[in-house]
């Protein structure tokens, strides 16, 4: 059993699952009596350290200290054990409260109370994001990932798409990308030669990564090479249906659920701290396209709302291999 704490409405955001640490941050919030909504600006912060008495106040008077106010604030604190954490929301004037004076705060308060975590993010001020996106044959999470980033709704900027599959130039992926120049980068893999020197290469300035799909293992020497956060997204069939066409085997069996997965990468394959996972039910009605259409549309949900959360600093690490997503 778990103890939570929720203070006004509610708290989001950010990780870092690379070497089992997690970076987080900003928050938003409403404007208050003495000011205009249009000269106030959305923060995002989020707080994880030893539990003690006090914090909340604290993080409060940090806050409201500089006239700002907050807007919702989600709190945890698992049952006996001696960890906090928080995400909260609020708004403030950038003019009463520079962004740098913002970080020297919170960093201060970081300091008083031992946090491994206190990051602060404003979406409207800080850049975006930089994500590299990997990719194999299989395309339905890649198309979804540009169709969302074109709409404004994937906070992102995508510095490139790398894949191991060959596409022609007039596919409508090359077109895509050429047309919104993303640089396109085809790495003919085998089992000997992953391309992994001139993949870091590549996406050596990015903040995190995204498989989309990418049916290569990234090996533990990439992984700490990169040292940051890579999200991986997978179907539910495993490990009941491994190998060729596992959508397939689990029709064959008369599976009523199928589902999808969203984790950090590790060492150990497809073992990471989860994220999110969707589940829908199929009968006996379904056919196999049907089947796969569903399993596909999962997949595409579910690793964009992965790549939220993340973005909008709402996951954080739990104990050895899980996750706090708030």
């Amino acid at each position: 059993m778990t103890v939570r704490r929720r203070i006004s409405s509610s708290i989001p955001h950010f990780v870092g699952f690379a070497k089992r640490s997690f970076k987080s941050y900003n928050l938003p919030g409403y404007p208050s009596s003495s000011s205009s909504s249009s000269s106030l600006a959305h923060g995002i912060h989020v707080f994880h350290c030893p539990d003690q008495v006090g914090i909340v106040a604290k993080l409060s008077e940090c806050i409201a200290s500089r006239g700002g106010n907050i807007l919702g604030a989600d709190i945890f604190v698992p049952e006996k054990k001696n960890v906090f954490y928080s995400r909260s929301e609020f708004v403030f004037d950038p003019v009463k409260w520079p962004r740098e004076q913002m970080d020297e705060d919170f960093l201060n308060l970081s300091k008083v109370f031992g946090a491994s975590t206190s990051v602060v993010r404003v979406p409207d001020i800080d850049p975006k994001f930089k994500i590299g996106i990997l990719a194999s044959k299989q395309d339905h999470c890649l198309v979804d990932l540009l169709y969302r980033w074109q709409e404004g709704r994937l906070p992102v900027d995508i510095t490139c798409v790398i894949s191991n599959h060959e596409r022609g130039p007039n596919t409508h992926v090359l077109r895509f990308l050429q047309r919104n120049k993303i640089p396109y980068h085809y790495l003919h893999t085998t089992k000997e030669n992953k391309r992994e020197g001139e993949i870091l290469e590549l996406v050596l300035d990015t903040d995190f990564l995204v498989l989309a799909r990418y049916m290569q293992i990234l090996s533990g020497n990439f992984l700490r090479t990169y040292g940051k956060d890579v999200i991986n997204i997978h179907h539910g069939l495993l490990p009941s249906f491994k190998g060729g066409n596992p959508s397939k085997q689990a029709f064959d069996a008369g599976v009523k659920l199928i589902g999808a997965t969203s984790h950090f990468v590790t060492e150990e394959l497809d073992s990471g701290p989860i994220i999110e996972q969707m589940v829908e039910r199929v009968s006996h009605r379904d056919n196999l396209l049907s089947f796969v259409q569903k399993s596909e549309n999962l997949e595409r949900q579910c690793l964009a709302k992965a790549i939220g959360s993340y973005c909008d600093l709402r996951v954080l690490p739990y104990e050895e291999n899980r996750t706090v997503v708030f």
